[in-house]
């Protein structure tokens, strides 16, 4: 049987792996590595600059190269046909000699006749074959140079003349060693300058891009630690005005709004718990009392009184359901133009209220276009809040505003006026002011709110206006004008 035990190169790589695991776990790690991955935008941007600076590098690298290469061979070339040509015209003047010398530069000189024959050599051909060409490279002559006891890398320049023998042709050899030598070392420099360079510029993006984004981590941290019940927590916002700085004051702004929100949301739920809990109370109380009184008629006098809470009730559900809507969805229903002043004479008619009465200026005719339930109920909570609160009379004034391009509906109650300090609060939800404009009287608070938001989602505004007696809510519409005339005079409807 053979040992079960593990063998000692397993138990190693487990070892390691769990060495390696164990790295990976601590927190400077993990960050380095979540920072080196490729979906990180420093690893991108740095990435991306390296290879721009590479390609541009490799690019210049290779021009200078090839116009090193070609200067030093064209200079090589240069030197040996002036080599040849100085042979070939000691050639020509039958004073040629035997060996040829060579000048500096030249690594041999062969002239050869008509026939092949050897004429004249230097000193290392003496003895040796006429040269045949055995190829090209780059448009030139190649020739097997091994007889020179060595590779070498050459440029062969062949010229032909006339002699008193006969023609005659002259190859001599320039050497591009030195050619060579030093387009070796150009491209090895080259090629460590351009490494250091792209090192350099990617030390100098990965640190630069690194400070850059400091702040956007930070916002994000920030951001990942805030939960629903901490709305109050802010990102920090770095000095100047750069895109990250702008970043952190619209999430900043955006806190803001979401922690309004959550404060709205909030008194908004503990206000309509307020406001459901005491009909509910009277209503159990109106109950218990007629299910255990003897009286009938006490009796009947306390359903009577329950139907009339169940019917607040019921007002204020249907409220807070149309909030609701407003709120989540930000539009329902069908738009069409409306013919604003038919539905101010429809609301006018209408109404719990009719002991106010209600007179009608209606100038022109508007047509805007949106939700006709939504905008006739934003009308009827106008007309209810000026009749609850009139004393007297109720106006309601219609024009087309055609420099704006907006209706304009002006309802004026000649009851108590609002301070300018609470001219705000009037529309928020289930506010209470003094005495003359309270919700004892049958409202929940909630009309004019719905009323604004209304208006908002229309486009349209709605405020409440400065006048010598009463008070005058004002809503304005983006419209389009029909140039008719209301027929008649100012029309009181009761």
């Amino acid at each position: 049987m053979g040992d079960p035990r593990p063998g000692p190169v397993p138990t190693l790589r487990r070892r390691v792996a769990a060495r390696l695991r164990g790295l990976a776990d601590r927190p400077r790690v993990a960050a380095l590595i979540t920072r080196l991955a490729p979906g990180s935008v420093r690893t991108r941007t740095t990435a991306a600059a390296c290879a721009a600076v590479a390609a541009v590098l490799l690019i210049a690298s290779a021009a200078v190269v090839l116009l090193l290469h070609a200067n030093l061979e064209r200079g090589v070339e240069a030197g040996s046909r002036e080599q040849a040509q100085v042979v070939a015209r000691l050639a020509a003047e039958d004073r040629l000699p035997d060996p040829i010398p060579l000048d500096h530069g030249a690594d041999f000189a062969q002239v050869t006749d008509a026939s092949g024959r050897v004429v004249a050599a230097s000193q290392n051909l003496a003895g040796r074959p006429a040269l045949t060409p055995d190829g090209t490279s780059d448009g030139h002559d190649t020739f097997d140079l091994g007889a020179l006891g060595d590779e070498h890398h050459q440029r062969v320049t062949t010229v032909t003349t006339d002699t008193p023998g006969g023609p005659v042709t002259v190859r001599v050899g320039a050497s591009l060693h030195t050619a060579d030598t030093a387009e070796d070392l150009t491209t090895a420099a080259l090629g460590v300058l351009s490494a250091v360079l792209v090192a350099t510029v990617g030390v100098v993006t990965w640190r630069a891009t690194g400070r850059a984004l400091r702040p956007v981590e930070a916002i994000r941290s920030e951001v990942a630690g805030i939960g629903d019940r901490d709305l109050d927590r802010r990102v920090p916002e770095p000095a100047g005005d750069d895109e990250i700085g702008r970043l952190a004051n619209t999430m900043n702004g955006m806190l803001d709004r979401l922690e309004s929100a959550g404060v709205r949301q909030r008194r908004f739920i503990a206000d309509a718990s307020h406001e459901l809990r005491s009909p509910l109370a009277v209503l159990r109380t109106q109950l218990e009392v007629a299910h255990t009184h003897p009286d009938p008629a006490v009796r009947a006098e306390m359903v009577a009184g329950a139907l009339q809470d169940t019917d607040r009730l019921q007002s204020l559900a249907a409220d807070l359901l149309l909030l609701a809507r407003l709120d989540a969805t930000g539009h329902d229903g069908p738009r069409e133009d409306v013919d604003l002043a038919e539905l101010v004479r429809a609301g006018a008619k209408g109404g719990a209220r009719q002991r106010i009465p209600v007179t009608l200026d209606l100038a022109d005719r508007p047509v805007a276009t949106g939700n006709p339930l939504w905008l006739g109920r934003l009308l009827t909570n106008l007309l209810d809040n000026a009749r609850r609160h009139a004393e007297h009379r109720v106006t309601v004034r219609l024009a087309f505003d055609a420099a704006a391009g907006q209706a304009v509906l002006d309802v004026t109650d000649d009851g108590p006026g609002i301070a300018p300090a609470d001219r705000e609060k009037v529309f928020e939800r289930f506010t209470r002011l003094d005495d003359a404009r309270s919700r004892d009287d049958g409202g929940t608070g909630l009309g004019l709110s719905i009323a604004r938001d209304i208006a908002a989602l229309h486009g349209g505004t709605l405020a409440v206006r400065d006048v010598p007696d009463g008070t005058t809510f004002r809503l304005r519409l983006p419209a389009l004008a029909e140039a008719r005339e209301a027929p008649g005079a100012p029309d009181p409807a009761r």
